[in-house]
C-alpha cells in the first residue's frame, strides 16, 4: 500500500470522527434547555429525593417528647466525632437511676451524611431531613443542639398482652 493511500483512508476515517462529533453537538444544540433558576424557583420546581441525606434531626411529637434514651450508639457509630450525647443520670420516684439525655450536639460542618448514627439507634430517635440548605458564613453555627428547650423523654409504649385461647 503506497503512503498516499494510507494519507486518503487516514484522511476519510478523521472526516467521518469530524463529521460524527458535529451531529452530536447539532442535537445537543437544538435540545429543549433544562436549566432551573436555582434561588429564585426552588420551591416550584425543585426536586429532592425522599432519601436525600440533608442533616441530622431528633424527631419530637406535639408534647416536645422525644425517643432518645441517652445510649450513646449513634455517637459510638459515628466514624468522626460528629455527635456528642450529653447525659446524667437521676434518681426516680421509685429509687431507680435512670440516664437523661441533657443535651444532643451534632456538628454538621463534619458530618459525612453516612447514616450510621440512625441505624445504630434501637429506638428511632433520630432521621435525616431533606433539608439541604445549610449553607452559612460562620463555621460555629453549624453546631446544632438536637433535642429542643424543655423536651422530655416519650413515655414508653404499653405492650400489648397476649391472647390466652
Amino acid at each position: 500500500m503506497s503512503k498516499f493511500t494510507k494519507y486518503i483512508k487516514r484522511y476519510w476515517r478523521s472526516t467521518e470522527s469530524l463529521a460524527g462529533g458535529l451531529n452530536t453537538s447539532i442535537k445537543v444544540f437544538f435540545r429543549k434547555k433544562v436549566t432551573e433558576q436555582y434561588p429564585e424557583n426552588r420551591h416550584t420546581t425543585l426536586y429532592i429525593p425522599e432519601r436525600h441525606r440533608a442533616q441530622l434531626e431528633m424527631i419530637h411529637n406535639d408534647q416536645n417528647q422525644h425517643h432518645c434514651v441517652a445510649c450513646g450508639l449513634c455517637q459510638m457509630a459515628c466514624p468522626n466525632d460528629t455527635i456528642r450525647v450529653v447525659s446524667e443520670v437521676r434518681e426516680d420516684a421509685e429509687g431507680k437511676k435512670k440516664k437523661y439525655l441533657v443535651k444532643y450536639e451534632y456538628d454538621l460542618g463534619s458530618c459525612m451524611f453516612c447514616q450510621l448514627c440512625v441505624n445504630a439507634c434501637p429506638h428511632d430517635a433520630i432521621r435525616f431531613s431533606n433539608d439541604f440548605e445549610n449553607s452559612v458564613f460562620e463555621r460555629d453555627k453549624l453546631l446544632l443542639t438536637l433535642n429542643r428547650e424543655g423536651s422530655v423523654l416519650a413515655p414508653a409504649p404499653e405492650k400489648k398482652k397476649p391472647i390466652k385461647a
